[in-house]
């Protein structure tokens, strides 16, 4: 089958859409499919220190095409990025690609801009569409302007085929847009688990003098950075010992090492690490640390998980579909900096706890989260749709209003 994946951010982008996309796009080149993958990028110096940037690098199976986000990339320009013009790149990358061999299929992360791409090139070449909702597109993609609200509204309501990571993430999604619920297909997210898996000398709860937290991902407030920060100086406050590692970049990287030297907590920020040192980092901690507002299901919870480390983060949508308060992790309030703290204590110096919220992590994720499974559920789903008619019933033209998201891209 010929498939046509975009993706919204692929490596040397970091995050959790990069991890998703490798990981499908090996699924898909292990099943013998015939896949071509357009991803953006960018290659300013603003970009690339907020995301990490720069082309796509190959993908063994994949015939890979990267473009750079050259409109996203206009943020500081008069009027802002124009993710427009973006989208007008990403359709007539399409089109030129489905010339030279067309696509059976044509399969988008995130809604807008990608999944308004896709559907706009099904318009054209009738090859029915799949998009994937994954995170700022569920979470606030549209509430920015007009314009991006009703590009939103037309990828959920004509996409041929919604996927999303879980039940609290497809609700929000309604309730926020009002979509029927019906619409969505639940993919969960998934895991490596060869890659990620505990240390040879693993026993559950097993930790160093003293315990050492670990925050990996999106250094990004609505990722609970800043707040990990503030519960750190509560245990300091409480002469509770620990050491805390700081992994990755994003928006609020420069805030955050501000704020660690503010209360004077000395934390270790690691910066970039790229997916294949990933699951050595994990394997040298002892408990992650996630508290994050919300997520559209949470890779590095997963990640987590299968590197045998006990998790705290959040009651947040993404995150309490596979972690469960004092059963496989710790949960408090997103924002309630307070409980954050307390959990933190708490596993710190209850090694038992430790051990058991480990144990049951470690274990629900080896007979749950496989990348196998995801991998046949979604190919099974090009299959259905294969040789179909896609939902072309909607206005290709969107209102035009100002958007409060174009002085900060990285916010869609």
């Amino acid at each position: 089958m010929r498939v046509l994946f975009l993706s919204r951010r692929f490596f040397p982008a970091i995050s959790g859409m990069s991890v998703y996309a490798i990981n499908l796009l090996r699924q898909l080149a292990a099943a013998g499919h015939d896949v071509t993958m357009v991803s953006q990028y960018r290659g300013d110096a603003a970009g690339t220190k907020v995301y990490g940037g720069g082309p796509p690098p190959e993908v063994p199976g994949i015939r890979v095409i990267g473009r750079r986000s050259l409109g996203e990339e206009a943020f500081s320009a008069p009027g802002g990025a124009d993710f427009e013009r973006d989208v007008e790149d990403m359709v007539e990358t399409i089109l030129a690609e489905h010339a030279r061999q067309p696509f059976d299929v044509l399969h988008a992360q995130y809604g807008y801009p990608n999944g308004w791409s896709v559907l706009l090139a099904a318009q054209r070449i009738g090859v029915p569409t799949i998009v994937s909702i994954q995170g700022g597109d569920g979470h606030w993609v549209g509430s920015c302007c007009e314009t991006h609200r009703q590009a939103m509204l037309r990828v959920l309501n004509h996409a041929d085929r919604l996927l999303i990571g879980c039940d609290s993430f497809a609700q929000e999604v309604v309730e926020r847009l009002g979509v029927p619920r019906d619409r969505f297909t639940i993919v969960p997210g998934a895991v490596e688990v060869q890659r990620f898996h505990p240390a040879l000398d693993y026993a559950p709860g097993k930790a160093a003098d003293p315990v050492r937290l670990f925050y990996h991902g999106r250094v990004d407030r609505r990722k609970g950075a800043l707040d990990f920060l503030d519960a750190l100086a509560m245990l300091r406050a409480q002469g509770v010992p620990f050491a805390a590692t700081i992994s990755g970049i994003g928006p609020d990287l420069d805030a955050c090492v501000a704020r660690d030297a503010e209360l004077g907590l000395g934390s270790r920020f690691s910066g970039y690490a790229d997916y294949e040192a990933a699951p050595a980092l994990y394997r040298a901690q002892d408990v992650f640390v996630s508290p994050t507002y919300a997520e559209g299901f949470s890779n590095t919870v997963l990640e987590a998980m299968a590197s045998g480390l006990a998790t705290v983060s959040c009651d947040a949508v993404g995150v309490r579909d596979c972690l469960r308060h004092e059963e496989n992790g710790l949960l408090s309030q997103p924002g309630d900096v307070p409980a954050l703290a307390r959990n933190l204590r708490r596993i710190i110096e209850d090694a038992p706890l430790r051990a058991r919220l480990a144990g049951n992590a470690l274990e629900e994720c080896r007979r749950t989260y496989s990348w196998e499974a995801v991998g046949r559920q979604i190919m099974g789903i090009y299959e259905e749709l294969r040789g179909t008619a896609p939902d072309t019933g909607f206005d290709p033209v969107l209102p035009v209003s100002e958007c409060r998201f174009r002085a900060a891209p990285h916010l869609l």
